[in-house]
């Protein structure tokens, strides 16, 4: 009787734990791979880092790596199939009336069934558990493959729009940094037009050695709304809301590639407007102490 308790407990559970299958169920990081070779390509055909391109990337990153975590579970929830099917077969059901006709101390009796109902309460727990992961598995492999789907939009988007990009980079030309501070001419050409007409109570931070973005090529400035670290609030939150929208109306005179301000980017190549960015950690990360200027 109890083995046959024990298969049917060993079958549904089998069964519960066999969706989805790990192997079956991870994203395409080979895809993913493609993809940001692809998106990196386009980086350096516009001269710098395109924000909805990387906005995306790591939306994707974030997602795959929440999917491949939660594979990894499943997989150790498998290996909690034989163990809790085995429990079940050695401890078998919790029958009142036989444990209270045994002979014996009534103490160790009652501690016995407390045991014995631990037990039961735990292979329980796990069987929602392993329920519960099954379904958060599910719902992060969707996620991912829309956010991988969304890449492969957005690549497309801005291949089309290459003729208008390359246009664009005509008109601004290609300027190398050079001079004590590293910076290109129209970098600091734009950081002395802004200073003049706002004043910078914080300071302003330009290039920045072995940075793969903008800062390491001598083409971005931060200018800080607050002091580092700390949520620029009030005036000065007026004053980077004021900058960045002067940098908007001029940016396509002064040569001004993508802004990012308050947890937002402005990427003048990919057609303007502000987009939101996915949270990087922190006030500095998220830029709500400093606007952020990008020059082509």
């Amino acid at each position: 009787m109890r083995l046959g308790r024990f298969a049917v407990i060993a079958a549904v559970l089998a069964g519960l734990l066999g969706l989805p299958l790990p192997a079956a169920a991870d994203p395409d990081m080979g895809e993913v791979r493609r993809l940001t070779k692809q998106a990196a390509k386009l980086n350096d055909l516009y001269r710098g880092q395109i924000q909805s391109l990387e906005e995306i990337r790591i939306q994707v990153k974030k997602a795959t790596g929440k999917s491949a975590s939660l594979q990894k579970d499943l997989v150790r929830a498998k290996a909690d199939v034989a163990t809790i099917a085995r429990n079940a077969y050695v401890t078998g059901p919790l029958d009142g009336m036989q444990l209270f006709a045994s002979p014996g101390d009534p103490s160790q009796m009652l501690g016995h069934a407390a045991v014995l109902q631990y037990l039961a309460d735990e292979r329980a727990g796990r069987v929602r558990r392993i329920q519960t992961l099954v379904e958060d598995a599910k719902k992060a492999r969707a996620a991912a493959d829309d956010k991988i789907d969304k890449l492969k939009k957005e690549i497309k988007n801005m291949q089309g729009k290459r003729r208008e990009i390359e246009r664009l980079l005509a008109k601004f030309g290609i300027q190398k940094p050079g001079g004590s501070e590293g910076l290109t001419p129209r970098m600091i050409a734009v950081r002395a037009e802004i200073m003049g007409k706002f004043p910078m109570l914080y300071g302003v931070g330009c290039l920045r050695s072995g940075d793969p973005g903008e800062h390491g090529k001598g083409r971005a400035c931060d200018f800080m709304m607050s002091r580092g670290g700390t949520m620029a609030s009030g005036a000065d939150a007026d004053r980077g809301d004021a900058l960045a929208e002067w940098l908007i109306q001029n940016g396509a005179r002064i040569g001004v590639m993508y802004i990012i301000w308050k947890q937002r980017y402005y990427d003048i190549r990919s057609g303007g407007g502000w987009d939101p960015m996915s949270d990087r950690g922190g006030v500095t990360a998220n830029h709500y102490d400093h606007v952020h200027v990008s020059v082509f």
